[in-house]
């Protein structure tokens, strides 16, 4: 019979050969890595990598060991490609773009934009991350706001990006990457939806009631109380109230803000109707400058890869071999190419950490395309 104990200690024999092994070849990265630098040599050689592999392939005696050794051997080429990039940012080799460091944002002596109307949910997270008397206006749409911020007519936008219940706003992310614009900060701003009439108007003279798709999607609950309601989707839940005022028909309602009430004159009939009590939504501030809080904390980026096998598993082993905390992915469709697709990632960090510059460094090496959306 075997001795698996025996067994055991050939395999620990095995591993600290390969250790050793392992170590010698990355000693003579450091001296690729220097080699690149003074001729000014990519990191990356696909062609190099792919004719390694099938020489590496043909020495193997056990067919049945071939894909194991394509994967190895894949993952060490992988790593020594990452710690080229670190030594080549180490050894001031960097891709590092220009940027300024602030200690704070100056919310006083700035101006603000926001899409909707005055009461809305944008409404709220812009007064309460800049404050009451902040100068400010409104925008039709979010691409507005966009093009408000990239031609310097306002300093600073508040848009959605997420919502805890709902997911993320497609139409933002989709702007993200065609605009220069950085995102500088965010804030929360808890989802607490209120049943808004004319003044005197009771639940029980209900009978249409206006809001957002995603107002009634989150009041739904509520509403299966009250069946015989007529539902009219609305922009967003602030005109919602402004239509009923406009309207000023007693039977009208709107699933709307309490601050909303308050900017359109409205009655509260009832408040905090939403199913679930702890929805929220992210906004971002963004600038058109490139310049970040020196304590940020938070790194957005997006970018675009192969549409190949492992491809995007390559791009985060970025993150991950630089040991940072991938916190959110997204992907959305790349315009005009069928079933490819752009993925936006969050990830902790701060732009000065060799970490974040080491992982930026290697996406931006390998990736089809890379944008810093902002860290902050």
């Amino acid at each position: 019979m075997l001795d698996l104990q025996e067994i055991r200690k050939d395999i620990d024999e095995v591993d600290r050969e390969l250790v050793k092994l392992f170590e010698r070849r990355m000693e003579l990265t450091t001296s690729v890595a220097k080699y690149k630098i003074e001729t000014g040599k990519k990191v990356l050689d696909p062609q190099r990598e792919q004719e390694k592999l099938e020489k590496i392939a043909g020495l193997v005696s056990n067919e049945m060991n071939k894909h194991g050794i394509n994967e190895i051997f894949t993952q060490i080429m992988a790593t020594s490609r990452k710690y080229q990039y670190m030594l080549l940012e180490s050894m001031g080799q960097t891709l590092r773009e220009d940027y300024t460091a602030i200690d704070e944002i100056n919310k006083k002596n700035c101006r603000v934009v926001y899409q909707g109307v005055p009461g809305a949910y944008s409404y709220i997270a812009m007064k309460r991350f800049f404050g009451e008397d902040v100068d400010n206006y409104n925008v039709k749409t979010f691409r507005d706001a966009m093009e408000a911020v990239k031609n310097g007519e306002a300093d600073y936008a508040v848009l959605p990006i997420e919502n805890s219940t709902a997911g993320i706003v497609s139409d933002v992310y989709d702007l993200l990457p065609q605009y220069g614009n950085y995102i500088i900060a965010e804030t929360y701003v808890k989802v607490e939806h209120a049943l808004l009439g004319l003044p005197g108007a009771r639940e029980e003279d209900i009978k249409a009631v206006f809001s957002h798709p995603q107002g009634l999607m989150q009041c739904q609950k509520f509403l299966e109380n009250h069946k015989d309601w007529e539902q009219i989707e609305q922009a967003n839940t602030a005109l919602s109230a402004k239509r009923v005022v406009e309207e000023g028909d007693i039977s009208h309602a709107a699933i709307a803000s309490v601050e909303a009430a308050k900017t359109y004159g409205l009655s509260v009939i009832r408040e905090k109707i939403n199913t679930d009590d702890n929805n929220t939504t992210r906004f971002v501030i963004l600038t058109n400058k490139r310049m970040f809080v020196k304590d940020a904390g938070k790194v957005s980026i997006c970018f675009e890869t192969e549409h190949t096998a492992g491809s995007l598993y390559d791009m985060l082993s970025h993150i991950i071999y630089n040991g940072l905390n991938m916190t959110k992915i997204e992907s959305r469709p790349i315009e005009g190419r069928a079933w490819q697709f752009r993925f936006f990632v969050d990830f902790m960090g701060n732009i000065d950490d060799a970490a974040v510059m080491n992982a930026l460094r290697g996406i931006e090496e390998e990736a089809l395309s890379i944008r810093l959306l902002g860290n902050y």
